[in-house]
């Protein structure tokens, strides 16, 4: 059937096809004789006893907080393989001091322990910057003129010492289990502010070492997932042509695409009706309204070549080396603008970009150099907007590194005591918080848990962490699971 001929049937039967009760043979051999196969597939998803008390108790309204909000969005900048923080944002004189010495305290647990080395001083110097007086590596000048913004959290602390499960800890809470991730959670307990886009996008997501889980709604309603645009290995010119996959519709008009949806939408709703705690499918019903809503919006969203020249050069867009996470940075202050709740930028490629167990110097150099400048751009962007008040920037990785070298010019993973910043969104400026030992490897003061880090977030946005639950497997779930404390020294 043609596009013309569909349009007219779809046109004239449009009544018609939305009053049918007739019961067809289709529908009465799913209702008989298929019937105990429905009850096995209803016991496999929980059964409809367990949906409807899952009903019962997730019947939090959505959207609202439970207190007043410090920051209305987040910008989440992922840095994947883990930053050197010695080499960073951490100086330790000690360390410098101490270099090529055999190490005098006793190791944890390391990824590649039998490659553990001497004592290594970091490459780089440190400069102070600011009226703050915040020691930054060379590594980041861009980033050090916006330090007076920032505030330095140098004890986080984690578990995972392998990068799969350092990060599905980053993301989701847990290293162990398969569980929501933290933007799905703030989708979850905030909604969205613009109906035509979605409320959790990530630009650029990395599909190892966690892939798809690292912006997954778990057991939290489909909707609250995230939406990728592109995917790390990707080069953005590979991306632009179609950014958001199937969201162009081909030849058909917003009128006929309307028609469409109506007749599927309805089919749709009458199989739900049959299938009353259906939670995906009432997903699926929502996210065929949001495709259509988004051709609206997101095309004009995506058209950076809207932006002033001056824009782009301060994202770096006129350099190759810069031009990618410039881009992605850019990106998440559009979508952010628009309403978007969660935005995740990812620092990626084919590998970890920021893993070096080998050619630190080398590699963290120019690894640097991809980021600063549009990190530094977007800080500055948010602030001149008058955005950078109520939205949240983090940047870090899933751990940091070793003060001990691997391999003579790298170093290994490090989740005892590293550093991530935040920026905007209701947290204090200039201000660090907790440290390391002297030689960067352990967390001694304020330790911030990545439980800590996540009740942190969900505070600035206005939601109580202990009360953010939901209710699944037959007990409440939250994001920081049993754990976690709101670090109020941060708190501007």
């Amino acid at each position: 059937m043609g596009y013309d001929s569909q349009f007219d049937f779809l046109t004239s039967n449009r009544q018609t096809l939305s009053r049918m009760d007739v019961l067809s043979r289709r529908a009465m051999l799913r209702r008989t004789a298929c019937g105990f196969g429905s009850v096995a597939l209803a016991s496999l998803i929980n059964g409809a006893e367990v949906s409807a008390k899952s009903a019962q108790y997730n019947s939090r309204v959505i959207g609202s907080t439970h207190f007043t909000p410090r920051a209305k969005r987040v910008i989440f900048l992922f840095m994947h393989g883990g930053p050197s923080h010695v080499d960073t944002f951490d100086p330790k004189i000690r360390l410098n001091h101490d270099d090529g010495k055999p190490v005098p305290f006793k190791r944890s647990l390391t990824f590649n322990e039998e490659g553990a080395g001497s004592l290594m001083a970091s490459p780089w110097e440190f400069q102070k910057y600011g009226e703050s007086g915040i020691e930054v590596s060379d590594l980041f000048p861009n980033i050090g003129s916006c330090v007076d913004d920032i505030c330095m959290l140098r004890s986080m602390v984690g578990e995972g010492v392998d990068h799969g499960a350092a990060m599905l800890q980053l993301f989701t809470g847990t290293f162990s289990f398969t569980r929501p991730s933290m933007g799905a959670w703030a989708l979850y307990g905030l909604g969205t502010e613009n109906q035509n886009l979605p409320g959790f996008i990530t630009i650029k997501p990395t599909l190892w070492q966690g892939g798809a889980k690292l912006f997954g709604s778990n057991f939290l309603p489909s909707s609250c997932q995230g939406t990728p645009i592109g995917f790390s290995f990707q080069n953005v010119e590979d991306i632009l042509p179609e950014p958001i996959e199937h969201l162009s519709y081909g030849k058909l008009t917003s009128q006929e695409q309307r028609l469409e949806l109506d007749f599927l939408q309805n089919m749709n709703r009458r199989h739900a009706s049959e299938r009353r705690h259906d939670d995906s499918l009432d997903a699926r019903i929502q996210s065929f309204e949001l495709a259509f809503r988004m051709q609206m919006e997101a095309p004009e969203v995506l058209d950076i070549d809207s932006e002033s020249e001056a824009v782009r050069k301060l994202y770096g867009l006129d350099e190759d080396i810069t031009r990618d996470f410039g881009w992605q940075c850019l990106l998440a202050r559009r979508f952010s603008e628009r309403g978007v709740r969660f935005v995740q930028c990812t620092h990626s490629g084919v590998e970890e970009k920021w893993d070096q167990h080998t050619e630190l110097k080398r590699m963290h150099a120019r690894r640097a150099k991809e980021v600063d400048k549009p990190i530094a751009g977007l800080l500055k962007d948010l602030k001149s907007r008058g955005m950078l008040e109520d939205t949240l920037v983090i940047w870090g990785g899933e751990f940091g590194r070793t003060p001990f070298a691997e391999s003579n010019d790298g170093r290994d993973h490090n989740p005892y005591g590293y550093t991530m910043w935040m920026a905007g969104g209701g947290v204090k400026s200039g201000f660090i918080y907790g440290a390391t030992d002297e030689f960067g490897y352990h967390a001694v003061e304020d330790r911030m848990h990545i439980h800590d880090l996540h009740a942190t977030v969900l505070h600035l946005l206005g939601l109580d962490h202990t009360k953010l639950t939901y209710h699944y497997g037959g007990r409440e779930h939250r994001l920081t699971d049993v754990h976690g404390r709101v670090a109020e020294k941060i708190l501007a």
